[in-house]
């Protein structure tokens, strides 16, 4: 069994920046891809971030050149760094933990950017 638990989250206003992590519980989180997904209010999840085991990166075109996404072998942990952030950006965060055909998800931490 696995448990991921984000911390980080929180009110800030446009422009500014949060720091998203999650840790994971387990022995598997270095053979493991790890992935931010995000939803807003009445609309679907999206996939914002992912780095692989080997430390690949993507990223939803929205975010390109704001967020960044790395990771922590040794804590077990994965960051989302989002920079500037803009009120489209306000949505329930979730980290995601991908090995083979199983996932793992977070509970979902909140993320609001308003003035």
């Amino acid at each position: 069994q696995v448990q991921l638990v984000e911390s980080g989250g929180g009110l800030v206003q446009p422009g500014g920046s949060l720091r998203l992590s999650c840790a994971a519980s387990g022995t598997i989180f270095r053979l493991s891809d790890m992935h931010w997904y995000r939803q807003a209010p009445g609309k679907e999840r999206e996939l914002v971030a992912g780095i692989t085991s080997g430390g690949h990166t993507n990223y939803i075109d929205s975010v390109k050149g704001r967020f960044t996404i790395s990771r922590d072998n040794g804590k077990n942990t994965v960051y989302l760094q989002m920079n500037g952030l803009k009120p489209e950006d306000t949505a329930v965060y979730y980290c995601n933990l991908h090995l083979r055909i199983t996932t793992y998800w977070g509970q979902g931490i909140q993320v609001t950017v308003s003035s």
